[in-house]
């Protein structure tokens, strides 16, 4: 889905007035007026696109800073889940590690909710159809080295022991997924959240580290904020290669359409296969 197939969504939805396009990747996000609009890539992401917004109301009753939503349920709109939030007023500053460590305290002290069920963190369940929507545009053979590691980093997840208990997690825990607001860090894109390792939100960080160039003192100020570092525990190797596999399948689905992420793609992928870490990844 490219910006031009966003905005016809939206018109379709009938919400195309003076759309400002934020960001373009798994949704299309539009802000318009007082309102910020996301536009799924394809069908398969209504029931996600249900939850979020079930999410969005849980953590609104369980007092949790996050981004409310302005309409209870989702449209579809040719083809498309397309939800509707409130807008957040423009960040006081950028969120750094501290913030996102504080609003993880929060949700994972939280119980599961009564209403509805979390899903577990399927973090390699994405790769299949990020491969597939970047056909012919990745080689095969770069496609089939990411489903034979996530099929092996699937079975090495089954086997580990958690060093947290289990509950729910943002999924995606990075600095851009919180908005600090005057009333201090909001939590934002809810739509990963999950019921499963607590770690699985903690090696982002690490591998934000180790692959994106995060300071290893802003990392520090993470891990104290938290009050736990990942890297100590065992388990941590299987899931940064998890998640590492995930990342660079994700970056494929791009690949058709815009050729920087396809050269991005091509470094992810011969990082992997090289065996070396100090490789840094690049947003595209």
């Amino acid at each position: 889905m490219d910006e031009s197939r966003a905005r016809d969504v939206l018109a379709q939805a009938g919400l195309e007035r003076d759309a400002e396009l934020l960001a373009l990747g798994e949704n299309a996000v539009f802000a318009i007026g007082d309102l910020v609009v996301k536009v799924g890539r394809d069908a398969e992401l209504l029931p996600r696109a249900e939850r979020e917004l079930a999410i969005a109301a849980w953590l609104a009753e369980a007092g949790v800073p996050a981004v409310r939503a302005a309409e209870p349920k989702p449209l579809l709109a040719g083809g498309h889940p397309v939800t509707v939030w409130h807008r957040l007023p423009e960040a006081d500053r950028p969120a750094g590690p501290a913030d996102l460590a504080a609003l993880l305290r929060l949700i994972h002290a939280l119980p599961a909710p009564a209403s509805f069920a979390l899903p577990r963190r399927e973090l390699l369940g994405g790769v299949e159809r990020w491969l597939r929507l970047a056909g012919d545009a990745v080689d095969p053979a770069d496609a089939a080295y990411l489903r034979a590691r996530r099929d092996g980093f699937t079975e090495a997840a089954a086997a580990l022991v958690p060093h947290l208990p289990q509950g729910p997690i943002h999924g995606d825990a990075l600095p851009r997924n919180v908005h600090i607001a005057p009333s201090g860090p909001v939590l934002v894109d809810l739509e990963t959240f999950s019921s499963d390792f607590r770690e699985h939100d903690l090696v982002v960080m690490a591998l934000s580290r180790d692959r994106y160039g995060l300071a290893p003192e802003s990392y520090a100020a993470f891990t104290e904020a938290y009050g736990w570092d990942v890297t100590e525990w065992d388990g941590c190797a299987v899931l940064r290669g998890a998640r590492e596999t995930a990342s660079c399948a994700w970056v494929a689905q791009h690949a058709p359409t815009n050729p920087k992420a396809l050269a991005e793609f091509r470094r992810r992928v011969a990082s992997l296969r090289d065996n070396a870490p100090e490789v840094r990844w690049h947003p595209f």
